[in-house]
Order: C-alpha cells, then structure tokens, then sequence
C-alpha cells in the first residue's frame, strides 16, 4: 500500500493484520509508543488526516492512500509545533513515555474540549504526574525558568531530555533498530504449583522461523534473586532463570527464540509440556498453618522456616507492651489490609541483547544497569569487562524495574546463538508476572492515656511475598517506619514474609512502608475518635521529635540524623489549609462530607548499602560532562544532579552534559530506588563538582599569580583578583601540560536522614451509590532545600495520584486457580484524569543535614499517607469504618446500606 508518514511517502505492504503502531515504527517512527496494545492509554497516538487514533487498534492497511501524522512530523526542526512548547515549558511529563501520546490528542483540542479536559483526555493515561501538570500544559501555564549562572539551585529549570521528549526524540529502550533481531517469547505456567514433567518441543522448532527453544535443561542452573540491592544477601537466592518446578499461575516454563514475535508465540502455542500438578496456597495465614503445601524444599538455606512457608519472620520489643496497655485508659485494635497493587508504568519491562566486538551489550529498561550487569555476570559466568550495560530514558519504574526480569533471558539467547535478542513484556505478562506490592494483612492495637498519651503500641504484620522472595525480607524490614513516627515506651512489631503460589511480590513507591502506613495511620485516627480528640492533636502530641530515638525494630544505635521538626511543620501546615478551605458545600443532598489526614516518615536511604559515583570532567569544547550510574524513569534525578553541578561550577545547566546509566561510561551506581537517586548520587555529582571547581581554582591561581582565595568562577571563566581568565585560556594551557580538569567522587548511603509527610482530604461520599468525590487534597513535605521547585511539585502530585488509585480503584482479582482475572489497564483501573484533584503541596521550609545542597528527595514517600487519609475521609463522612483497601463504591455501598439498616430497626 501507499501512505504518506510525516509529508514522505511510503509505498510498503503491511503484514497481515498488523496494526499501524508497529507499522510506523517500522518506519522508524519511533515516537509511537507501546503502552497496552487495547487502546487504552494512548501512547500511541497519532494523526490520520488529521484526526486523532490509537494506532495499537488501527489496522495498518487503513492508513493506505492517507496522511499519517506522528509525533516527529508535527512540528519542523527547530519550530515545534506550539502544543510540544507548551508541554515543554510546563513541563507536561515526568518520565515521558506517554506524552507523544498526550500531545498528538491535545494538539487537536477546541477551546470547548480544553475547557472538559475529564472527557477530552479520557482516552489517555498518565502514570508520573497526576495530571495536573498536563492540564497545565494544554493551557498554556508555563513553570520551566531560565537559571543565572550559579543559581541553579531553587529554580525550575527544565528536564535535560525536554525537547527530546516532546518531539519524540527522546530514545526509550526499544526505540532502535536492529539488523537480525531475533525475538524471544514466553510460555507461561496455567497451574500455581507444579512440577513439569516433560517438554516436547518438536513442534514449537517446526514452526517457521522459530530457531531455540529454551527449558530448564538448558539455562545455568544457579540461584540467584532478580531483586535488586548492592548487598544481594538481603534477599533470598531462590530463584532460576528457569525451574522444572513453577509456583505461580504466569511463571516461566519454556522461552521460544524466532525471528518474528508472531513465529515466537506460535512456537510458545505447539509447546507440549506434561506438568504434575501440586497442592497450591494462596493465603499467607493458610501458608503458615500445619499441613500447608510447602514452596521451597527443607534443604534451602535462605527460608527461616521452609515447614511453615515463611521466607523471614521479625519479633522485636522495646519496654513491655503488656504493662503499656494495663497503663492505658483507651484501647484500640484493628485488622488493616493492603492488596496486591501493580506499577502500571507504561513503559513494558523490556531488553535488548547483542555481541559487539566480543562483548555481550544489554539495552535495557532498569533502575539500576550496575547490579543487573553483576547478575548477569554470575548467571552466565562473564568477567565485568565482557559485558556492558546500559539505559536509555526509562518510561516509568516506582520499583517495578529494580528487578532483573528480562535481562538474564536475552543474555542467554544471545550468547547461545550470536544473534541479537529483544525481549518485551505485553501488558498481561507486566500484570500476571511484574512484581507488585506485598499484599500485607496488620493487626494494630495501640493503648493511650485519657489526654492521648500512647502507652503501648503492637503490631502484627503478615505479609505476602508470593511464590519467591524478592524484596519480601527488605519491605519488612521497612515497615517499621510506621512504628518509628510515634513515641511510645512499649512496642512490639511481629512480622512475618510468607511464601504462596502467587506472582512474587516486589519494590513499588513506598517499599514496605505505604501498608503498615494505611494500618497505623487508620488505627491512630480510631484511637483519636475513641478519646474524642481531634486526629491531628492526637499525633501532635505523640510524633518523635528532634533528639528523640527513633524507635521501630531496636533501641540500638543506627546511622539515621534526625536534627528537623519537619512532621510537626507539616502536621501544621495541612491543619492550617483544612481549617481555611473548610467551607467547601456538599456536591447536593444525598452527599455526606468527611475530612481525614495521615502522616508518615520515611528514611531518606536505604538501610542496606547504597553508593554511587559520579565524573565531571571539563571538556575542550567548554562543557562540563557529568557522567553518573543513575537511570532517570521520571523521577526527576536528572535535572537535580545537573542542577547541582552547575550550582558547584557557578555555570547554567545548558553547559552541563549528561552522561549517564551506562557500565561502559559511569561509574558503579547501585540505582535510583529508595530516594537514593537524589541523596547518595546527588552527594557524589556535588563532591566531583566540587572537585573539579577547586581543580580550576587553583589552577588558575598559578597561572596568574594570585591567591586561590582571591579566585572565583563565573559562567565561562575564572575572576583571579581584578583579572579575567576564561575558561577557553585555562584549558589550552592545562592541556599543553598535559593536565585535565577532572574528578571523581563518590558517595555512600549514610549517615541518612528522614523525611516526612502529611495528607489531608475533604471528601464527599453518596450515600446511596457509595461513589467518593475528593472536593480537596492538600500534601504537606519536608523536602529539605528545594531543588527544582516544579519537579518536588510534580513529584508530591504524582505520588498522590498513585495513592489514590491504591486506595480507591487498583486490585488483582485473583480466581479460585490463582489466576489473575483483569490483567489490562481497562479492567485493572488506574486513575485517569477525571479522577484525580488538584492537590495543594505545601512546603515544610526544612533543610536537611546530610543530603546534597541539604536537599531531600521526594518522589517514593509521598504516596505513603495518601490512603489512610482517604479512609479516614470516608469514615468521617459515613461513620462506617473501612479497613480494607481498595475502597470501591460497591464496598463503600455494602456497609453503608447495612449501617442504614440498622440505624432504621431492620435486620440487614
């Protein structure tokens, strides 16, 4: 067929039923992006004649005789088109995967469709920003500044990636083309627990253009955990890249090589596998009981207690509970669940693999290319200098991408035949097989004084870390935050990590601490309510303060600094904005009104081991280059770490070249995860920024004979008492003596900090349907010193609007087998644009003590206070207590019909 693509013309025939997404970016129209392939993103959106489509449901042969507009085509180089400016210069993105998207639909918007953004950006979804941001953007807002040398710091200056992104330009990790790709697909277990018994793969390798076919038989047979941590002992080695016996409904039984993806799930078709199927668990209490099927055999070394099925257990007491709660006048207990809630990042999991001069490259979407490079050296036995690994901008993570789950399988592939590999996961496999938050089940009691003193505090954490342990041991661990946040002389926290035939549970923003928040957080405002004392008051008068031991799982010492009253700023602060917005009416009569708040810390490291190291060297063409591990997926690290740099070198950010998340050209950075992008790499950008600044000072000092401490920097040269040498001078005479101004510097992830953050919303709940309305969100955070202005804002609104999904819409629905039964973004239900506020942020004004510039970072602790404070919105607007997440209107509906019921006399 004939089409034109972007005013070219193309004469090519697409393959039967191929839909126009694949088509153009066969083309090389790479800004088209896979999200879903079910029209329910967006992200593929494109023109055609001008109009609007999701070309992932579009078939190719339609745009046959017709003009195709993708993003690349819609403005010139060097005039882009005024919506790209607009989303430029709000900035309308985080990670960037979806804005092609955003942008091609917005560009086609009347004035009457931007004035109904709910219904005009129905048909597209947004992970990063919570879409305020996108509003801003098709309006015209414009946050992006134009730093003064030197004062970059506390200025909203654009991401690095800006024009590249909104020009799709911006390469994510299959935007590229390789010559004799092959393709690798993935035949998935039906059962949760089985053992296989036989592969016949006769019929898979008779399939045309199918070229392997792997089975546990023919991958190294070595443990190992697709966590990512630097220290890898804190998480299990129970995994194999492939096992002849599977534990979950979804996991790996065979991997089909072909040169097509079509040939490849063909092959994955004819598979004739013989399984024995065994007795499955799904419930982690069941798991533990007497009797239960068991997971991993005895001999394992890495299960505390492979007879119960419990990968990790903790018990740790401060004082005496059972004396604390003989002491109290009031006592509360509650059982809290959190469900299983997946990542959704729009960006699949995804990687490429091919040999390059004897050397295996892996291109791929990860937090963290250093340890995903280690991990593949130990599984296939490679030396570090036989491997490379590498990002390009990564579309979405909070978590889900510091795993290794489709790495080891190119690698595999590759090194077996030679050939490049490509491996993506569909959007069912992110749902069936992705790593989602632990299901966790809390029992909390806590005990307290008439005036609200807590006497005793315990909790019981039972978490689901599903068929193997990646991360069940570290979010455990962590979720002694929640314990941490109140002052208490007794404590107890009970904790348990129990392995079921369920997809394994991982990293998502918050780790280990969003679930025992929703607990806490919920039981503190029960408690308030039976001591009738207002909920804020009620944490006022518990949270730990400056000096005050931080007391969770120990009473030890520990290496976190806690100098700031950053929760009490913030308590204040979202106290002060319910009391002034407090007039807000009902939406009509049959809607009760409600407010709830809830608080959170969060420690601004890991407790494992967390380093980076960064280079900044000057270059012969006046810029500075920054090369640094860190991937950026969204999180905003990027900007920061050029911010930062720039600040050191009293230059602008446009003078600072970045390099980064490449083991062929950075340096070992264990990944953007736990806040560490900004707190650990970011000290390390700031120590070789530094260094390579006091390298030019005192270079430039012996040059001109005056003192260094005379000797200041300026955009592009170096003020040495009443003379001016500019930097052009400084490294032509520094080269000709063979010097170069260049550093490296390191940072590790201690001492660490703590930050802190306060939710508070107003609510309307109907009191027949059960349907929730949030008529106000309001977050206040103790940032420390504000980097970036519009990106901490950004950040705050994003983690709302995830915490809002986990608390309103997002569950797996697993069925009776332990299949998951809504695996798509249709059917699982992310927020869209019409179900998320405008949240007011709110700035504590803190700074921090041992982050970069005194800066703490912002994008995972946000979400954590989100869904208590909505479920205690609702309970005060209802007076029905719900202690299980998510809220959905027909739960919501459920009690509040019974509570009517009774209120009325009737049996309900």
């Amino acid at each position: 067929m004939t089409c034109r693509v972007n005013g070219r013309t193309f004469d090519r025939e697409p393959a039967p039923g191929q839909c126009l997404r694949t088509f153009l970016r066969e083309l090389g129209h790479f800004g088209v992006k896979k999200g879903c392939d079910a029209g329910d993103c967006g992200a593929c959106t494109v023109w055609l004649d001008g109009e609007p489509v999701h070309s992932c449901i579009t078939p190719a042969f339609r745009a046959s005789g017709r003009e195709v507009t993708t993003i690349e085509g819609l403005g010139r180089p060097g005039a882009p088109h005024p919506m790209q400016r607009q989303f430029e210069d709000a900035p309308g993105f985080q990670c960037g995967f979806c804005t092609a998207g955003m942008i091609m639909t917005s560009a086609t918007f009347t004035e009457e469709q931007k004035a109904d953004l709910p219904r005009a950006l129905k048909g597209n979804l947004c992970r990063c920003t919570g879409y305020r941001a996108i509003e801003d953007a098709v309006k015209g807002v414009r946050a992006v500044e134009t730093a003064a040398p030197g004062k970059a710091v506390g200025t909203s200056v654009g991401a690095p990636a800006g024009h590249d992104v909104v020009t799709g330009h911006a390469e994510f990790t299959m935007d590229t083309h390789i010559d004799g790709l092959l393709h690798l697909k993935v035949l998935h277990s039906p059962h949760a627990h089985a053992r296989i018994l036989s592969v016949d793969k006769s019929a898979a390798l008779a399939v045309p253009g199918v070229h392997r076919v792997y089975t546990w038989q023919d991958v190294p047979r070595k443990r190992f955990t697709t966590a990512i941590h630097t220290d890898h002992l804190v998480d299990p080695d129970d995994t194999f890249v492939l096992d002849d016996i599977v534990r979950f409904a979804g996991q790996r039984v065979a991997a089909v090589l072909a040169d097509t993806v079509g040939a490849a799930e063909e092959g994955c078709r004819r598979l004739a596998v013989e399984y024995e199927v065994l007795p499955a668990v799904f419930d982690p209490e069941e798991a533990m009981a007497d009797g239960a099927p068991q997971l991993h055999g005895a001999h394992d070394p890495f299960i505390r207690d492979p007879v119960r099925n419990i990968l990790l257990e903790l018990h740790s007491h401060i004082g005496d509970v059972d004396t604390g709660f003989a002491q109290a006048d009031v006592i509360h207990e509650g059982t809290y669940f959190s469900p299983r809630v997946q990542h959704a990042h729009l960006e699949t999991h995804g990687s490429i693999a091919w040999m390059e001069d004897g050397r295996l490259n892996v291109r791929t979407s990860s937090q963290s290319p250093s340890i995903a490079k280690v991990k593949l050296e130990y599984l296939f036995a490679l030396r570090p200098d036989q491997i490379r690994v590498f990002c390009k901008r990564v579309g979405g993570a909070f978590g889900g991408k510091q795993e290794v789950l489709t790495e080891d399988l190119v690698a595999l592939a590759t090194l077996d035949t030679g050939r490049p590999t490509c491996f993506e996961y569909t959007r069912e496999e992110e749902f069936t097989t992705a790593s989602p938050r632990h299901p966790m089940t809390l029992t909390v009691k806590l005990g307290a004084k008439a005036d609200g003193t807590l006497t005793a505090f315990q909790v019981r954490n039972v978490s689901n870390t599903g068929a193997y342990g990646n991360h069940g041991g570290e979010t455990l661990y962590a979720g002694g935050a929640a314990v941490m946040i109140y002052r208490c002389p007794n404590k107890r926290y009970d904790a348990y990590s129990v392995y079921t035939n369920t997809v394994p549970s991982g990293a998502l923003r918050g780790y280990g601490m969003t679930q025992p928040a929703f607990a806490v957080e919920s039981a503190m405002d029960e408690l308030a309510r039976a001591l009738h004392l207002d909920p804020l008051e009620l944490r006022r008068r518990n949270i730990v303060r400056p000096g005050e031991p931080l007391v969770a799982l120990h009473d030890g010492p520990d290496d976190v600094v806690f100098t700031e009253d950053g929760l009490a700023k913030c308590i204040d602060l979202v106290g002060d904005a319910l009391t002034r917005t407090a007039d807000q009416p009902p939406p009509g009569p049959e809607w009760l009104l409600g407010t709830g708040v809830a608080s959170s810390l969060h420690e601004t490291a890991p407790p494992t081991e967390h380093l980076s190291e960064a280079w900044v060297t000057l270059g012969d063409d006046l810029v500075y280059e920054l090369a640094v591990g860190t991937p950026e997926f969204g999180e905003g690290t990027s900007t920061a770490h050029v911010q930062i740099a720039a600040s050191q070198l009293r230059t602008t950010p446009s003078r600072i070249r970045l390099v980064q998340s490449d083991t062929d050209r950075n340096g070992f950075d264990t990944g953007a995860f736990a806040s560490a992008g900004l707190s650990v790499a970011g000290n390390a950008v700031l120590r070789a920024a530094g260094a390579v600044r006091d390298r030019i000072l005192e270079f430039a000092a012996a040059h001109t004979g005056v003192h260094v401490v005379l000797c200041s920097m300026d955009d592009d040269g170096v003020v040495c008492g009443d003379r001016r040498v500019s930097l052009a001078e400084l490294v032509a005479v520094a080269r000709a003596r063979g010097i170069r101004f260049t550093a490296a510097r390191k940072a590790y992830g201690s001492p660490r900090s703590v930050t802190s953050n306060t939710q508070g919303f107003r609510v309307a709940v109907h009191r027949v349907t059960g349907e929730i309305r949030i008529l106000y969100s309001v977050q206040a955070a103790d940032v420390g010193v504000v980097i970036n202005p519009a990106q901490v804002r950004g950040q705050v609104e994003g983690g709302v609007a995830q915490g809002i999904g986990f608390a309103l819409t997002e569950n797996h629905h697993l069925d009776d087998n332990g299949v998951m039964t809504n695996p798509s973004l249709r059917n699982y239900r992310i927020p869209t644009y019409a179900d998320v506020p405008r949240t007011e942020v709110l700035l504590a004004g803190s700074a921090d003590s041992v982050g970069p510039l005194h800066a703490k970072g912002m994008a995972e602790c946000c979400i954590n206070p989100v869904a208590p404070a909505l479920a205690n919105a609702v309970h005060d607007a209802t007076g029905v207590r719900y202690r299980a997440l998510p809220l959905t209107p027909e739960r919501i509906y459920g009690r509040l019909q019974a509570q009517q019921s009774v209120s009325a006399g009737r049996t309900p």
